[in-house]
């Protein structure tokens, strides 16, 4: 079952943080050179060293244990996501919605997983668990 988003922003304010990446998604970022986005992502390597994306290659992708979504430039673990952002319509827009990571586009909400959290969804209030 799928529902139609109403933008409300209680996913990004309750999920649209501190959240893991995949290496995947620093791929479009990495070649695009999108250092808005990569200044609030941290990598942890497999030699237990820590630096945030920024300047990262994807000769680095194969050193990557873990990738942590989102924390300010200077490594510090946000409350929010950098990128959340609601306009004067009422709604939320996410400002990288093209090239968001999988884990915000894989988020459903009204998912059986999520079922504690679907019912204060808008969108999935009308739907039973």
């Amino acid at each position: 079952m799928t529902q139609d988003c109403r933008q409300c922003g209680k996913c990004c304010e309750k999920w649209g943080w501190d959240q893991k990446g995949i290496p995947e998604d620093l791929e479009p970022w990495i070649a695009d050179n999108r250092l808005d986005i990569l200044s609030h992502v941290l990598v942890r390597f497999t030699d237990g060293g820590y630096r945030i994306a920024a300047g990262l290659t994807t000769s680095d992708l194969p050193r990557i244990d873990r990738i942590f979504y989102w924390v300010d430039p200077d490594g510090k673990k946000r409350s929010s996501c950098p990128f959340f952002e609601r306009r004067d319509d009422g709604k939320v827009y996410c400002r990288i919605h093209d090239t968001k990571p999988a884990v915000c586009v894989g988020f459903a909400p009204w998912a059986a997983i999520w079922h504690d959290y679907g019912l204060n969804c808008p969108a999935c209030r009308d739907t039973t668990p």
